[in-house]
């Protein structure tokens, strides 16, 4: 169906006010011109979608569904074409990216500053999500690509290996372990460790690596953020497992990141984007900045439904 978006734009505002009055004056419209968009809107749609009295305006079960899922997406179209008009006047340009916030917090900064010397007009928007966030923002376009975990097979991504790096003990400096060469995971059952929640893609590596031996670990804190568990690391709460980078972008002398062994564990960064839609020559330069730093690992991963 043909979408109304003068109607639905009057339902909104209607919905958010709680009056016709407001809403008209709100949209520049008579209230006549507003009564007569919503009953078009409501024809269309077959759907009664508020209950007007002379005193108020309340919204019916149809419009309480319809207020409720279609705000957030509208609101964002919004803000998209907010964007797109400033970046027109000004005669500049909007680059968004997805990353994870271990390599957003210890090399985006340094990146972005070598690329305002080349692209000084160009607003840059960085989505530092998780693994998973970051793909659905990819795949919606809302980023143009995204720095982020290579796992499960999409059909409407390309993939790009840039990285491995292990996961390491994160552990206080003046813990014992903090001079051992390298620890194992039998070294640490008995020790309180704190372990991110399982909806992220580092804590799904982890227990696909430990397998049934997860359960005979002490996990007696759980964080939604690696930032947080290498700040309780650091006030000596506990011990965590974390990719380098975690360790490295937190920047304390406190914390100290010792070799894992027995199993080890490996994450791969990628580069997603979508199949089939080029990048922006803006977008292309920062890829380019991230490849350069990044020494690639092998060529353009093709997948499958």
């Amino acid at each position: 169906m043909a979408v109304d978006f003068l109607g639905l734009e009057a339902f909104l505002s209607i919905a958010e006010r709680g009056s016709f009055r407001k809403a008209a004056a709100h949209l520049n419209l008579s209230q006549t011109g507003l009564s007569h968009r919503i009953r078009k809107f409501e024809d269309a749609l077959g759907a009664k979608l508020l209950a007007r009295t002379t005193r108020q305006v309340t919204l019916t079960p149809a419009g309480l569904e319809l207020a409720g899922r279609a705000r957030g997406p509208v609101e964002a179209l919004v803000a998209v074409l907010a964007e797109l008009r400033a970046g027109a006047s000004q005669g500049g340009q909007t680059v968004a990216i997805g990353c994870l916030p271990t390599i957003a917090v210890h090399h985006i900064p340094r990146l972005l500053v070598e690329f305002a010397g080349t692209h000084p007009g160009v607003t840059v928007k960085v989505f530092d999500n998780s693994a998973s966030e970051i793909a659905e923002r990819v795949a919606r376009g809302e980023a143009e690509f995204g720095i982020t975990i290579v796992s499960a097979n999409r059909w409407d991504l390309d993939i790009v290996p840039l990285l491995t790096e292990v996961f390491v003990v994160a552990c206080p400096a003046a813990h014992a372990f903090a001079t051992r060469p390298h620890l194992s995971w039998a070294d640490l059952e008995g020790h309180p460790l704190v372990r991110v929640a399982p909806h992220t893609g580092n804590r799904a590596l982890l227990d696909e690596a430990l397998g049934a031996r997860r359960d005979a670990m002490d996990w007696r804190y759980e964080v939604q953020h690696l930032a947080t568990a290498i700040s309780m690391v650091e006030s000596g709460l506990a011990l965590a497992v974390v990719p380098r980078l975690a360790v490295e972008a937190a920047g304390s002398a406190g914390v100290v990141a010792v070799a894992l062994r027995d199993p080890g564990v490996l994450r791969r960064l990628g580069v997603v984007s979508r199949r089939g839609v080029p990048l922006s020559p803006a977008a292309e330069a920062l890829l380019g900045l991230l490849r350069r730093r990044f020494r690639p690992q092998g060529r353009k991963m093709q997948k499958t439904a």
